[in-house]
């Protein structure tokens, strides 16, 4: 249970763990244990190394990498120096990563083996990186993590914190192509350890499943809460539906968010008919809606499991609302809904003029609570429109049923959201335009078995060029990352525009999600 007296900032994670239990294993990486002991001076180490590499208080520090018990030492050790983790997406292109590291002002890089290359390349690009940190070591001209650590002090610089310090900010794509840096605040953790008083009643001990990218904000709080309700962690370099299912059995895991495109992967696995999984009690969802095939099937898997679905954004901490599990009854007819509002959380649903509409009536979904971003770094005007009066208006469009339950409906700006990654069809479609062959483009979401929806082109050619869908494909991947890619191409004629010129993404997308309930997966 969270203890507000004992955490009064997330830098008090690591330090009411050591306090209360030292002894006790934090988190497990490829073998290597970290008691809560071990975890709160290795984190006061890193304070001190970032301190004495001049990281100020609110100094930007970058993190690249997979999976490791490396990045939670670094990230309770920002905690600790004030200084703010900025988690760089590394699907992204190099240059989506250069405008990511030079929004953010990023000092000081740290870096996994398997972007050493690309950081390697994009450096001469990024003036304000001044230190690359090497997770892995094995680079001459970068400092190894666990040297650059070790070489510090153990001593806890115990610097003051305040509700409103910056603690960790996160990269959402933008509607202009460019994305918006997210700052989240020690007063939103703070709300979302309240909020979790609903879904996550976590025990000492309990062994939580942390496999999320940790450039998302839901891989990054699903260890943060281990954490801090004192669980052991293990720890996923990438999601792994394998290793997943060998872990639940060895590791005998009792807690763990996944995904519903990691899900359905894992349910397909041969060897999950005879796999014990009887210690697996809770099973979190969320980030994309769920198939309610795939759901059902999970529920008949694993059936010592309690489902909960979590509804939330980056800019809300990830929190906002929460499927609980007698909600998961297909009876009781809620399994489309993601739920109700969490404690402290406040939800409507507004028309455009911001009034609420009645229950069962379609509006934009807009959330008020503790856990709202403070804003868009350095970004006034987007923060003003996407916060105004205190309630954050999230794109979303949905409806309260008559029992308070929470339907999401549509995307009111037009976002895609594929396998949990959001994408923004301006982005894509900035980078279609790039091609000689192409008149018009636009980017719609389309249904898609695994990963919830699948990235469309639909693209109109200019007088007398030819080009094939392979050839558009590949020509995209060289501009943008690979998630963000059209998974397919279709032609036509010209696109529908309002008299305004505005893309009537609508029209495209109805013909492929003709006969759903609603229009997203």
């Amino acid at each position: 249970m969270f203890d507000a007296e004992r955490i009064k900032s997330v830098a008090d994670i690591t330090r009411a763990g050591a306090a209360t239990m030292p002894d006790d294993v934090a988190q497990v990486f490829e073998g290597r244990e970290t008691t809560y002991a071990e975890l709160d001076r290795r984190a006061s180490q890193v304070a001190q190394a970032l301190i004495a590499d001049g990281c100020k208080p609110d100094a930007r520090i970058g993190f690249m990498g997979k999976g490791s018990d490396r990045y939670f030492e670094m990230l309770y050790g920002a905690f600790k120096a004030k200084a703010v983790v900025v988690g760089v997406n590394w699907r992204l292109a190099a240059p989506e990563v250069v405008y990511v590291l030079n929004d953010s002002r990023t000092e000081i890089l740290f870096v996994g083996a398997e972007f050493y290359d690309m950081v390697e390349k994009v450096l001469p690009e990024c003036p304000t990186v001044r230190k690359v940190v090497a997770l892995d070591g094995g680079r001459n001209d970068w400092v190894s993590f666990d040297d650059w650590r070790d070489a510090a002090s153990d001593a806890d610089p115990m610097l003051p914190a305040a509700p409103d310090d910056d603690v960790i900010q996160l990269y959402t794509s933008g509607t202009t192509g460019h994305p918006k840096g997210v700052q989240l605040t020690n007063a939103n953790y703070l709300s979302v350890f309240s909020q979790g008083a609903e879904w996550a009643q976590w025990h000492r001990g309990e062994v939580v499943l942390v496999c999320m990218p940790l450039f998302h904000v839901a891989g990054v709080n699903i260890g943060v809460l281990g954490n801090l309700h004192g669980c052991k962690n293990i720890i996923l370099k990438d999601v792994d539906p394998v290793a997943i299912l060998k872990l639940i059995e060895t590791e005998k895991l009792n807690v763990a968010f996944m995904v519903p495109a990691v899900i359905l992967f894992l349910l397909q696995q041969p060897g999950i008919k005879t796999a014990d999984l009887s210690s697996v009690r809770q099973i979190l969802y969320g980030a994309s809606p769920i198939a309610e095939d795939v759901l059902l099937q999970a529920q008949a898997t694993f059936t010592k499991a309690d489902f909960v679905q979590l509804y939330g954004l980056t800019e809300t901490t990830g929190g906002a609302t929460h499927l609980p599990p007698e909600a998961h009854d297909p009876a009781k007819g809620k399994l489309r809904s993601c739920g109700v509002p969490n404690p402290g959380m406040e939800i409507r649903v507004v028309d455009d003029k911001g009034a609420e509409v009645p229950v069962g009536d379609v509006g934009e979904i807009v959330i008020r609570g503790g856990s709202i971003m403070k804003g868009y770094w350095n970004r006034a005007d987007a923060t003003t429109d996407a916060i105004r009066d205190g309630w954050f208006y999230t794109g979303d469009a949905g409806f309260f049923d008559t029992d308070g339950y929470l339907f999401i409906h549509d995307r009111v700006k037009d976002m895609i959201v594929s396998g949990g990654e959001n994408i923004y069809p301006a982005e894509v479609e900035n980078a279609l335009f790039g091609h000689e062959a192409i008149a018009d483009a636009a980017v719609i979401g389309v249904p898609d078995e695994k990963w919830g929806e699948a990235v469309k082109a639909i693209v109109v050619l200019k007088p007398g060029q030819k080009a094939a869908p392979e050839e558009i494909i590949a020509f995209a991947k060289t501009r943008i990352a690979g998630y963000k890619v059209p998974k397919s191409v279709d032609f036509i004629e010209a696109l529908p525009r309002n008299p305004s010129g505005k893309i009537l993404r609508r029209e495209l997308r109805a013909p492929y999600w003709e006969g759903r309930a609603r229009m997203v997966s």
